[in-house]
């Protein structure tokens, strides 16, 4: 994981205007509202590849993310941010990226505009033990299932209720 007083990440508003880059650690201490790419990976079987995080994590340590990605940093844009993300994260270079929809989310840890985006990769994966301590492909109604005994990045289930929606109830 990068050092998080070196990386400096675009800050918002509510209306996802930028105002201000700082450093990381400073938006995470401040809550502040900050953009942040998720990349859903999906196999050709339409399961979703579900992400451990590590308990090094500085939001949802531990928890189960079913998107990769991260931070836009401060000159990056949403998809350089996610491109980024997918090779450090997952190994994952070279595939074609289809943006589904930006979503504010906001709860007590985390503020942020994020920009949704989907592909497809079967594997294998190369997994960043510092971000990812596992990782499997699931179905996505097994998500849902899994969420209700240990727990699912809250902003990731809001992503899969939307793209449920979007695809007139059928899961992505």
């Amino acid at each position: 994981m990068a050092d998080t007083d070196k990386e400096i990440v675009t800050i918002t508003d509510q209306n996802n205007q930028v105002i201000d880059a700082l450093p990381r650690s400073v938006m995470r201490a401040r809550n502040l509202v900050h953009r942040a790419s998720y990349v859903l990976v999906f196999n050709d079987k339409k399961e979703l590849f579900l992400q451990k995080r590590s308990n090094e994590k500085d939001v949802y340590p531990g928890y189960w993310d079913v998107a990769a990605g991260g931070v836009v940093l401060a000159g990056e844009s949403y998809e350089e941010a996610a491109r980024r993300e997918l090779a450090e994260e997952l190994g994952i270079r070279g595939v074609v990226l289809s943006h589904r929809f930006y979503r504010y989310f906001a709860d007590y840890r985390n503020k942020v505009w994020g920009s949704i985006f989907t592909c497809t990769h079967n594997g294998p994966f190369r997994l960043q033990k510092e971000e990812i301590d596992e990782g499997r492909f699931m179905k996505i109604p097994a998500i849902g299932e899994l969420s209700r005994c240990e727990p699912v990045t809250p902003d990731g289930l809001e992503v899969l209720r939307i793209l449920g929606d979007s695809n007139g109830g059928k899961k992505a």
